[in-house]
């Protein structure tokens, strides 16, 4: 009987073995919920065929090329997974593909391990539904069944290439609580500051009453809506006449003169006008009653499960909910946007606001359609122009699709103003050099009266938007000269990943002209910008001044050279947080990269005024433009590019970071430093990684999941000379690298590290 048992056993085991896992998460140019129907911004149980056949009136995630990429999950678990080989059938029909007929196209079995940026030789017809389903084979070379079909529809008109986008999405949320203040006097609390629209179901017995609403996003110390917050908090008071008997009301917001201009990204019909806000206080008459009160949230479609972050510090978790939070809201528009005083796209903006968007979620359009917004409509600031370049590198690093960025690639050698430099290779804006045909090259028209580009360094600069002539602004008193050692640090780093991108596209010459180049500008700058007596990065050539930016920079991008890590570490720390929101991506990305996690952490984690704690402590529950209202006296409280904790977590902190496109070599560099525990589930295109620390005085302990397709690089934190390391329980040898034991070619699956001291 044992023996039968075990034999049942045996052959089920053999039996799940004999069979690879279909794939799941199937995305079409990097969309995954193509199969949706939405009405006016709701998601509805229609099929794309159902919409079809009756006409209906509602909105799609359209794939606009004409021919389009396929990606997909390998879920299988087991340890070193692969995939060896796939089979990928597209079909006119349903019925087809059911099937398993691909009358439009079929792969045949592909022996290739690529799962994502697939693309098909046919050429796909407008305004119309297919279907699409794929298998594999794993490194048994054992075949799954088909993944589930997934449909998608064509646009009306189709390009070689175009980022498809879903449509904006609304959520009804009711108040997370409510609180009586007086007579008649009711205050709604909604937790979180939100962009979305207001409806209210009222009862009463005249036809003359009128309801006033105080919609905003802050309270006063009494505890009602603030009627006149500081800066560009958004506050409004409407008024809702009522009619007799039970009726629901949708208050409508005015359009802002600001955020609705020539520049501005509108909101679409199907929407409607929005507003930031967390509040609403209710004056009511005497003879009506509230029956139920709700907000309608817009945003982008965003899967709040994708990434969760949890540490021993309880200061930092609240920084991570704010900034998820902030990455989610701040998507109303479909676009990345400076926050609701403006709604304007802007480049600096947008590289911030991308990496914590790939941090808090597995999302990529979103990204690709503002790099392309922003290529179109430049803004003023020269930095920000060569941030371009960085978004388009970030872009195909972590989407692993080319596409986009081959058709920018033109454009995006502009946008490194290359012409505006002298025969050493550092550039210069304020030389003479931006003639109309330099202006046009980038697309740069006339911005808030500037006729050409500028260098910003940081923002506000001492004097303006409300900053008096004493008030020094968030510049660190930088010294402007014509060669400036921000603009330049960010040309040189523009070089460095345009070189990579030229590679990856094939485009041999030019990788080698930039590499050539970067080298150049690299040794130009030293020898222009680093002060050989005090070790330190000056502003610019011609002064001795040297800021927290123009060294911060330098380390960020790799161009303090070793001898002088010290001196300006040691610089940076005097500093503090002598940056705004917006620098402070740069501040860390130069501390974590040297190291410098201690200092880093602190920085993190503070409570000073030039916090994000002091974000919370404000009151909002989104990151805010500025450090507080009087570093920037029209600051906002949504603005994503104070978001950087989102990245710098996730990047830096817990070290993961993609080392090939889409994942498929992955970093593991955990920088703890004190932080006791610390836990993160990050979703990509390849599946979800987890890895989790323990950080004791004589015990690190890291326990990482890579999803099938990966390999990883892992780095153990070396804090003493000697250590032991076991591996899954085994005693194993790793490398040296500065502070690091090193591991390379971890496979997928589980595994846990122990060193002990």
């Amino acid at each position: 009987m044992r023996y039968s048992f075990f034999c049942v056993l045996l052959l089920s085991s053999l039996t799940a073995l004999a069979q690879a896992v279909p794939p799941t998460s199937l995305r079409t140019d990097l969309l995954l919920h193509t199969d949706n129907v939405w009405s006016n911004g709701f998601l509805t149980n229609l099929t794309l065929d159902a919409a079809d056949s009756t006409h209906f009136n509602g909105q799609l995630a359209l794939i606009r090329s004409a021919h389009p990429s396929f990606s997909w999950i390998n879920p299988d678990k087991r340890a070193n997974s692969r995939q060896t080989a796939f089979r990928l059938i597209v079909s006119t029909s349903k019925k087809n593909c059911a099937e398993n007929v691909g009358d439009f196209w079929d792969s045949g079995k592909m022996v290739s391990s690529r799962s994502n940026s697939i693309l098909i030789p046919p050429v796909l017809d407008p305004d119309r539904i297919y279907f699409w389903k794929v298998k594999i084979w794993d490194d048994q070379n054992q075949e799954s069944d088909f993944s589930a079909p997934k449909a998608f529809r064509t646009a009306p008109k189709l390009a070689d290439y175009e980022t498809p986008y879903y449509p904006l999405v609304k959520t009804e949320e009711a108040p997370h609580s409510q609180r009586t203040l007086s007579k008649n006097r009711m205050l709604y609390d909604f937790e979180k500051d939100a962009f979305g629209q207001f409806y209210v179901t009222a009862s009463t017995q005249s036809d003359r009453d009128t309801l006033v609403l105080h919609v905003g996003e802050a309270v006063t110390a009494d505890g009602h809506v603030n009627t006149k917050p500081a800066g560009t908090l958004r506050y409004r008071r409407i008024l809702v006449p009522l009619q007799k008997g039970v009726h629901r009301y949708a208050v409508q917001f005015r359009p802002d003169k600001r955020n609705t201009g020539p520049k501005a990204i509108l909101m679409p019909d199907y929407i409607g006008e929005v507003l930031p806000f967390r509040y609403v206080e209710l004056d009511l008459p005497n003879t009506a009653r509230i029956d139920h009160i709700v907000r309608q949230t817009v945003n982008y479609p965003f899967d709040d499960q994708a990434t969760t972050f949890s540490s021993s510090d309880s200061t930092l978790n609240q920084i991570w909910d704010l900034c998820k939070h902030t990455i989610k809201a701040t998507t109303f528009s479909g676009y990345y946007v400076d926050g609701d005083r403006e709604r304007i796209p802007y480049e600096g903006d947008a590289v911030i606001n991308q990496l914590s968007h790939y941090a808090t979620d597995a999302e990529y359009t979103i990204a690709k359609r503002s790099l392309n917004y922003l290529i179109f409509h430049a803004t003023w600031p020269t930095e920000w122009s060569l941030q371009n370049v960085l978004i388009a590198w970030n872009d195909y690093l972590y989407s692993g699709d080319s596409r986009a960025v081959a058709a920018l690639y033109p454009d995006l050698k502009a946008k490194l103003l290359v012409a505006l430099a002298r025969p050493d290779g550092l550039i210069s804006t304020r030389t003479g050099l931006q003639t109309p045909e330099f202006t046009k090259s980038i697309h740069y028209e006339t911005f808030d009266g500037r006729t050409t580009i500028q260098d910003i360094v940081d923002w506000p600069q001492q004097g303006v938007l409300g900053l008096g002539k004493k008030e020094v602004g968030e510049t660190d008193g930088f010294v402007f000269r014509d060669y400036n050692a921000v603009v330049n640090a960010f040309h040189y780093q523009g070089l460095v990943v345009m070189a990579q991108l030229a590679a990856q596209l094939g485009k041999t010459d030019d990788a080698t002209f930039y590499r050539n180049r970067a080298s150049q500008v690299k040794k130009a700058y030293q020898t222009t910008f680093i002060d050989s007596k005090t070790g330190l990065v000056r502003d610019g050539e011609g002064t001795d001044h040297s800021s927290l930016h123009a060294n911060m920079m330098a380390l960020a991008f790799g161009l303090v050279p070793d001898n002088y890590q010290s001196s300006v570490l040691a610089h940076i720390r005097s500093r503090g947080m002598a940056c705004s929101v917006y620098g402070s991506q740069f501040l860390l990305d130069a501390l974590y990269n040297a190291n410098e996690s201690t200092y880093a952490l602190s920085l993190l984690t503070s409570t000073e005024e030039r916090s994000w704690y002091n974000m919370i402590r404000t009151g909002s529950t989104m990151t805010t433009e500025a450090w507080d209202t009087r570093y920037k006296p029209n600051q906002d409280w949504n603005h994503a590019w104070g978001a950087a904790p989102a990245n710098i977590i996730v990047r830096k902190l817990m070290g993961v970071e993609p080392l090939s496109p889409a994942f498929e070599t992955v970093q593991i560099k955990p920088q703890p430093d004190t932080l006791r525990q610390a836990s993160l589930q990050l979703a990509t295109l390849r599946g979800t990684i987890l890895t989790s620390f323990e950080n004791a005085a004589n015990r690190f302990m890291l326990r990482t999941t890579l999803p099938a397709n990966t390999k990883g690089t892992v780095y153990l934190p070396r804090k003493k000379a000697k250590g032991q390391i076991r591996q899954n329980g085994t005693v194993v040898k790793a490398s040296q690298e500065g502070n690091y034991w090193k591991i390379e070619g971890v496979g997928a699956g589980t595994h846990e590290w122990e060193v002990v001291y």
